[in-house]
């Protein structure tokens, strides 16, 4: 038993979204990754990714090229996407009146017994993903990255 540790588990969805939209941010700029590219280097499902990506470009967070040489690629400077954005554009929310004991709305007039772990949980989660973009991920990573995707 892993006791004094917490992890931190995002829906599958969400994982493979930031796995993604990582992998094209340390690749070179404008150039087309193919999503079989995508999905061999990120250890991601084709037919989720195909799903995740289609999400990604309705949301505007990725350009999608048919064709010879084509793929996908950032639709927006590297700055400009937070993972935020990329939660949103996928359709992952956590809601502060989320109720983890599974009371439905959790409220502070009402609260469970997780209310105020929850909360303060949620809301380090939510600036995290609200100040946490794409160039940083880039600047941060970006030797590591290329050992881990053999860019």
């Amino acid at each position: 038993m892993n006791q004094g540790k917490i992890t931190f588990f995002l829906p599958q969805t969400a994982e493979y979204a930031l796995r993604a939209m990582s992998f094209l941010a340390i690749a070179t700029p404008n150039e087309c990754i193919s999503g079989k590219e995508i999905s061999l280097k990120t250890d991601i499902p084709t037919h989720y990714l195909s799903k995740i990506m289609r999400k990604l470009v309705a949301s505007h967070l990725v350009d999608a090229q048919k064709g010879h040489g084509g793929g996908f690629k950032l639709s927006k400077p590297h700055s400009q996407i937070r993972l935020l954005d990329i939660f949103n554009g996928i359709g992952f929310r956590t809601s502060p009146k989320h109720c983890v004991f599974g009371w439905g709305k959790c409220l502070s007039e009402n609260p469970c017994p997780l209310h105020s772990s929850w909360e303060k949980l949620n809301r380090e989660f939510q600036l995290w993903a609200s100040e946490t973009n794409l160039e940083l991920i880039r600047n941060e990573s970006r030797s590591l990255s290329d050992r881990r995707f053999s860019l």
